[in-house]
């Protein structure tokens, strides 16, 4: 009578160099970790600064201390009287919304035949308005500035204007140009078809369709022609500064003033440029505007 043998089965042995220990993960490289921490310290030094100056415009009195030696909010109409606010935000109002206003009307045709045209040299059109956009406003506020002054209208209400329109031209283009592409142009066949006129199809048929996007584009062109300093800085005079301008002058100029009324005067300038930009992101998505400048600069 024979016997079988049965061999044990092996018992599989654990891959230790692939599994990986228990109670340890790696949650990250060192790398990461750098870049998250200077992310946190640099708007931590933001908030701090901000907050200084916050504070700073309400205090009587902060020599060497934590905190101010009492509270007042009088700087701020001491500011508003001092540096005559109402007529520089009266200025500031009016270059920011004949920038937008200009803007729209020459950007939105531009953008529709960009969007629906192909043309030779369309790639190199493209790169022009991408130009004031890629360069620093210095770069070309200098000769602009030059011309401005040339032809008598630097100093004055109407080259600020036409300085801010440059960049913001290019903005409005920019940003309404994908808008226009993706409405069907079934539509506008469509509304031709059934007899409507090119003035027709592009007031009564487009133009309810762009608004979301001439929204965007106005709201972004705003945003950037309150904070542009160069070109206004360059082209602006006595009669035509705006609020960032007055700033400047005030921090820099001679003559004595209390630093908490241009403290004051910063904290007004910093919360309409807060307010600007929370409406701006209700409308524009920075991602899609990053993305399309991507794509154009390397078509």
């Amino acid at each position: 009578m024979s016997t079988t043998v049965i061999d044990p089965v092996p018992t599989p042995v654990a891959d230790t160099a692939a599994a990986p220990r228990s109670g340890r993960r790696l949650v990250g490289s060192p790398g990461t970790w750098l870049v998250w921490g200077l992310v946190a310290f640099f708007f931590v030094n933001l908030a701090g600064v901000v907050f200084s100056v916050l504070v700073s415009s309400l205090s009587v009195r902060w020599f060497g201390t934590w905190l101010p030696d009492g509270w007042t909010t009088h700087w701020y109409s001491d500011a508003w009287r001092e540096f005559n606010l109402s007529s520089v935000l009266v200025v500031t109002a009016e270059v920011a919304l004949s920038v937008v206003v200009v803007s729209v009307l020459i950007g939105l045709p531009a953008s529709y035949v960009l969007a629906r045209r192909t043309f030779p040299g369309k790639r190199l059109v493209m790169l022009l308005f991408l130009l004031p956009i890629l360069i620093p406003p210095i770069a070309y506020g200098i000769p602009l500035a030059t011309v401005l002054y040339k032809v008598h209208l630097a100093g004055s209400l109407t080259g600020v204007i036409l300085a801010n329109l440059v960049p913001s031209v290019p903005f409005v283009v920019l940003t309404m140009t994908p808008f226009i592409e993706q409405i069907d142009t079934k539509i506008e066949s469509a509304a031709r078809m059934c007899g409507a006129s090119t003035a027709a199809v592009f007031f009564r048929v487009l133009g309810p369709l762009l608004i979301p996007g001439i929204l965007a584009a106005s709201i972004l062109v705003l945003v950037r022609t309150v904070g542009m300093f160069e070109l206004t800085f360059l082209t602006s005079g006595p009669t035509s500064e705006t609020l960032v301008i007055v700033l400047f002058n005030n921090v820099l100029g001679a003559g004595i003033r209390a630093p908490q009324s241009v403290d004051a005067m910063a904290v007004v300038y910093t919360a309409s440029m807060l307010v600007l930009l929370v409406v701006a992101l209700r409308f524009i998505n920075p991602t899609q505007l990053v993305t399309r400048l991507k794509d154009e600069s390397t078509a």
